[in-house]
């Protein structure tokens, strides 16, 4: 099942808590399809964005919206990669 990774990741999620941990944490949360597994969002995040990812926690909003977590690897700066997506 291989999805287009434009397909998997709906959206980049912009809120206090995401911007700090964009800065501490080097990592970028994004707003996914509730069908979409972690290796299928760490694919994804990786083919659209170009950089490694290391880890992707998820959780399901009360709204019913799948917000996935994901981390950066060092070598990639969570804050660029924001910024080419127009985030910061």
């Amino acid at each position: 099942m291989s999805e287009a990774p434009i397909e998997i990741i709906i959206r980049v999620h912009v809120s206090e808590k995401s911007l700090r941990l964009l800065e501490e944490q080097n990592t970028i949360t994004f707003i996914v399809r509730r069908d979409a597994s972690k290796p299928q969002i760490k694919r994804a995040v990786e083919k659209l964005l170009g950089v490694k990812v290391v880890k992707v926690n998820t959780l399901i909003t009360p709204r019913g919206e799948k917000k996935a977590y994901v981390k950066i690897s060092p070598e990639y700066n969570a804050r660029d990669v924001a910024a080419k997506l127009g985030v910061v």
